[in-house]
């Protein structure tokens, strides 16, 4: 295992210069045992570099919600195809899932918030993921979400989801990039997104939390659109409000 107590503000000044691919490289190169959180067009873009870097150390993981769309089951198989690379597809405690539809119905977040059932069915089972690796890799931008990811670093020290009395580091290598630059890498290199985007969705979760935008609406707007747009995380990114 590679040592992981790395100085990350240190390495986020100079990783910030790198380009997606150098610090991917540099991440798969520095530790053995990490893994891409796979959701998203950004994630895929991820996938496709550390594929053309280093095709057989590419670990990569997904957070089945059981709520999500038709389409992105489907985009999540595609992507395992067409890259030829296990998924380690990863579900919330079912005990905990029944226990909530039981006692508040399938839809509390419409009526409460978000947070507990974002909980459950995705923070829950991405701590479990995450005990198991040192470090990730996600696809964050600074412009994605107003309020909450605009200053996120390149490289980080994820406290939130590390193993007691060890460091786990994170990695966003697209922190620079725009939506622009991601869909121009998609189209591009040919690489496989979820048919939602073509139906005017934007970011996506789960079903019945995601709907498409409109001209001149930020991406973000298509989530959660009945809480306040600055709260706009489901939990896994909580450091981006929690400072």
């Amino acid at each position: 295992m590679a040592e992981n107590r790395l100085n990350t503000v240190d390495l986020d000044r100079q990783l910030s210069e790198q380009t997606p691919q150098e610090i991917i490289q540099y991440a798969l190169e520095e530790f053995d045992n990490i893994a891409i959180s796979f959701s998203g067009a950004e994630d895929v873009v991820l996938i496709d570099m550390a594929c053309k870097i280093n095709p057989g150390k590419v670990q990569v993981f997904s957070l089945d919600t059981g709520r999500l769309h038709a389409e992105t089951y489907q985009f999540i198989e595609k992507v395992r195809e067409h890259y030829g690379i296990e998924i380690d597809v990863v579900f919330p405690e079912a005990a905990a899932v029944n226990k909530m539809v039981r006692e508040k119905g399938l839809f509390s977040f419409y009526k409460e918030d978000h947070k507990e059932c974002c909980s459950i069915r995705k923070i829950g089972p991405l701590r479990r993921k995450l005990l198991t690796v040192d470090a990730w890799i996600t696809g964050q931008r600074r412009d994605q979400s107003p309020g909450t990811r605009t200053s996120i670093p390149v490289i980080q020290d994820d406290k939130a989801f590390a193993r007691p009395d060890d460091s786990l580091t994170k990695f966003n290598p697209l922190a620079n990039w725009t939506s622009a630059q991601v869909w121009d890498y998609i189209r591009s290199n040919n690489v496989p997104y979820n048919a939602l985007h073509d139906k005017g969705f934007v970011s996506i979760g789960c079903e019945p939390c995601t709907r498409p935008t409109g001209p001149g609406q930020h991406e973000r707007e298509g989530r959660w659109w009945w809480e306040e747009a600055t709260l706009k995380e489901c939990g896994l990114h909580a450091v981006n409000i929690n400072k």
